[in-house]
C-alpha cells in the first residue's frame, strides 16, 4: 500500500468511527461494562474530553500548576449521617463544616464503596476492584499479608507527572514490607498497617470490662491454657516513612498514644498545606483519619446524642473545617479539590452508641446499599459550582482515574491489567448528569455478591442456581432492598446474566491476584523486641 493510500484509508477509517484518534489513556483497559457503554458515546465524550483539556490547561495557565488534590476518607458512616442539617437533628450532633462542603460544591447521592476498610482503600489507590489485587480480607495483627508491590497507586502514577505525593491515618493495607505506604510511592507515609480497633479496644482496662474477651493472660483458661504464644500481642501498628527508608513506629499502642495519634495526624496535614505554597509542584494528599475514640469521660460528650461516636464526629467535622481553613490562608484554595467521604457504611455491632443506618438498609460487610453507599462530598472553590446535589452513580474507584485525568497523566496509568476507575472530570466539572458510571460490581470477599446496572440492582447470593428468583430491586422505588421482585425483571434475567459472563470473561484474561502473604514487621527500623517476637513466630508457622 503506498503511502498516499494509507492516509486516505486511515482518515476513512477515523471517520468510521472504527479507528479511533490516539486519546490520553485510550490503551487503559477498562471494565468490559464500561468498555460496552464508552463505545457508544465515544465521539460525543471524545468531543467532551477535549473541551475539558482545555478548561484545564487554561486553569493551569492561571495558577502556574496542575491542581492540588486532597482525599479524606473516614470509616463506617451511612449515606445522611453528615452533610444534611435536618439529619444533625435527628441524630443529635451537628456537622457544620461538611454541611459547607455540600453547600459550597458538591453531595453526592450515589457515590459507592466496597463494603469493608481494607478493599475500599486498595480501591482508592489502585482504582481496581479489591479482589483483583487479592486484598479482599481486612487484615488484623499480625496478618502477614499486604497490597502487593506489583500494583499500581496512584501515588506512584502521580509522582511520575510531577506531584508531591503523602499519606496521613488509617492505610489498612498491611504489614509485609512491600505493602508499606512509603513503599507504595509516597512521598511520605505515616500510615497504621491495620484499623483502630486494636488501638481502642486491645487494651487492659476494656479485657476487665469484658469489651475484648480472651486475649490477655488475665482472661486466659487457668486450668487447661496450653499454648502460651497464640494470642497477637506484642503488635504494633502506626508506622512513618520516607519513600526509600525504613520506616519507624510512630506511635504505641495505648490508649493514650492513640488519642495523641489523632492530633498529631491533623497538625501533620495542616503544617503539610501551610508548606504546600513553598513549592513548585502540586501535591496529592491523602488524608485517611482514624477519627474514632471510643474512651470518653462523660463530662467530655458535649452532643445531644451523648455518645463516643457523636463526639468523633463532630470533631471529625471540626478537623475537615480546619483544612478548608488552611487551604484559604494558604491561598490554596481555587487550586485544590478536596473530597471527604466514608469508607463503608456503618458497623452494626457497634450500635446504637456507634454508627447508625439511617436513609438505606444494610451496613458494613453488606452488599446492600447501607454497605456501599457512602457520604460524600466534593469542594473547589471556583472550580466546582456552589449547591449542587449529584444523583448521577460514582465510585471510590473513579477517583484513582479522576485524579491522574486533572494531573494530565492519564497515559501513565498502566496497561496490562484491568482498571474499574472511570474517568469522572466531567461530573466534577459540569455536575449532575455527566456520569459515565451506570454499573458496578459488589464482591463481599472473594465473592461476586451483586450487580447494578442504572437504577436496578441483581442480588447473586443466595439464588436459586438455573430458576429466576425473587432478586432484583429499583433503587428508586424500594432504596431500602426490603421487597426484592421478580416478575417486573424478567426481561432483566438475561441481561444482568450476561453482563456477570462479561465480567467474569474478562477475569479468564487478567486473572485475580492471590493474598500476597510475606513476614510482618520485616524493614522496620528498631523494632521492639515483642514485635519482633511476634513476626518470627507468624513467619515460622506458615
Amino acid at each position: 500500500m503506498n503511502i498516499n493510500r494509507l492516509v486516505a484509508t486511515t482518515l476513512a477509517l477515523l471517520g468510521s468511527g472504527l479507528l479511533q484518534a490516539a486519546e490520553p489513556g485510550s490503551r487503559i483497559v477498562y471494565e468490559a461494562e464500561y468498555q460496552r457503554v464508552r463505545a457508544q458515546y465515544a465521539d460525543a465524550w471524545q468531543a467532551q474530553d477535549r473541551e475539558l483539556r482545555a478548561t484545564l490547561e487554561a486553569m493551569e495557565k492561571r495558577h502556574g500548576k496542575r491542581p492540588n488534590i486532597i482525599h479524606i476518607m473516614w470509616d463506617d458512616h451511612s449515606l445522611g449521617e453528615v452533610g444534611i442539617p435536618e439529619m444533625n437533628k435527628v441524630l443529635g450532633y451537628d456537622t457544620p463544616n461538611i454541611n459547607r462542603m455540600a453547600d459550597e460544591g458538591i453531595s453526592f447521592t450515589r457515590m459507592y464503596t466496597e463494603p469493608s476498610c481494607t478493599p475500599t482503600r486498595t480501591a482508592a489507590l489502585t482504582g481496581r476492584l479489591a479482589v483483583r489485587a487479592g486484598m479482599y480480607k481486612v487484615g488484623f495483627p499480625p496478618d502477614g499479608m499486604g497490597l502487593p508491590s506489583e500494583e499500581v497507586t496512584i501515588a506512584e502514577v502521580l509522582g511520575k507527572v510531577g506531584y508531591r505525593t503523602a499519606f496521613v491515618g488509617k492505610g489498612h493495607q498491611g504489614d509485609i514490607e512491600e505493602s508499606y505506604l512509603n513503599r507504595q510511592g509516597f512521598d511520605y507515609a505515616n500510615f497504621s498497617m491495620y484499623n483502630q480497633f486494636p488501638n481502642m479496644t486491645w487494651q487492659e482496662p476494656a479485657g476487665a470490662n469484658g469489651v475484648v474477651q480472651g486475649l490477655f493472660p488475665f482472661q486466659e483458661d487457668k486450668l487447661y491454657t496450653i499454648d502460651k504464644e497464640f494470642r497477637p500481642l506484642g503488635y504494633i501498628n502506626q508506622l512513618e516513612g520516607w519513600e526509600g527508608e525504613k520506616p519507624r513506629v510512630f506511635a504505641g499502642t495505648g490508649i493514650p498514644d492513640y488519642k495523641k495519634l489523632l492530633r498529631q495526624h491533623q497538625k501533620l496535614v495542616l503544617d503539610y498545606i501551610a508548606d504546600a505554597g513553598n513549592h513548585d509542584q502540586p501535591f496529592y494528599l491523602a488524608y485517611w483519619p482514624h477519627v474514632y475514640d471510643a474512651v470518653r469521660r462523660p463530662q467530655d460528650l458535649t452532643t445531644s446524642a451523648n455518645t463516643w461516636f457523636a463526639q468523633s464526629v463532630v470533631e471529625l467535622d471540626r478537623d475537615i473545617g480546619q483544612v478548608l481553613e488552611a487551604l484559604q490562608a494558604a491561598g490554596l484554595a481555587e487550586n485544590t479539590l478536596v473530597v471527604a467521604m466514608a469508607d463503608n457504611g456503618p458497623m452494626h455491632e457497634l450500635a446504637p452508641l456507634g454508627p447508625h443506618e439511617t436513609i438505606v438498609r444494610g451496613g458494613k460487610g453488606d452488599y446492600l446499599e447501607g454497605g456501599v453507599r457512602v457520604p460524600a462530598f466534593a469542594w473547589w472553590p471556583g472550580t466546582i459550582a456552589p449547591d449542587q446535589v449529584v444523583g448521577d452513580m460514582v465510585s471510590v474507584h473513579d477517583l484513582f482515574t479522576t485524579f491522574i485525568s486533572l494531573a494530565d497523566g492519564l497515559d501513565k496509568i498502566p496497561t496490562d491489567r484491568v482498571i474499574d476507575g472511570i474517568d469522572q472530570t466531567a461530573l466534577f466539572l459540569k455536575g449532575d448528569g455527566y456520569s459515565r458510571r451506570d454499573y458496578l460490581h459488589i464482591y463481599t470477599g472473594d465473592l461476586l455478591a451483586a450487580s447494578m446496572k442504572q437504577q436496578i440492582k441483581r442480588r447473586w447470593v443466595g439464588t436459586r442456581p438455573g430458576l429466576m428468583g425473587k432478586e432484583f430491586t429499583d433503587l428508586y422505588k424500594d432504596p431500602r432492598e426490603e421487597h426484592e421482585d421478580m416478575p417486573p425483571f424478567i426481561w432483566a434475567w438475561a441481561a444482568f446474566d450476561q453482563m456477570r459472563e462479561r465480567h467474569e470473561d474478562q477475569i479468564v484474561k487478567y486473572p485475580l491476584r492471590k493474598p500476597t502473604q510475606g513476614k510482618p514487621y520485616a524493614g522496620i527500623r528498631d523494632l521492639p523486641e515483642a514485635a519482633a517476637r511476634l513476626s518470627a513466630r507468624v513467619d515460622a508457622n506458615r
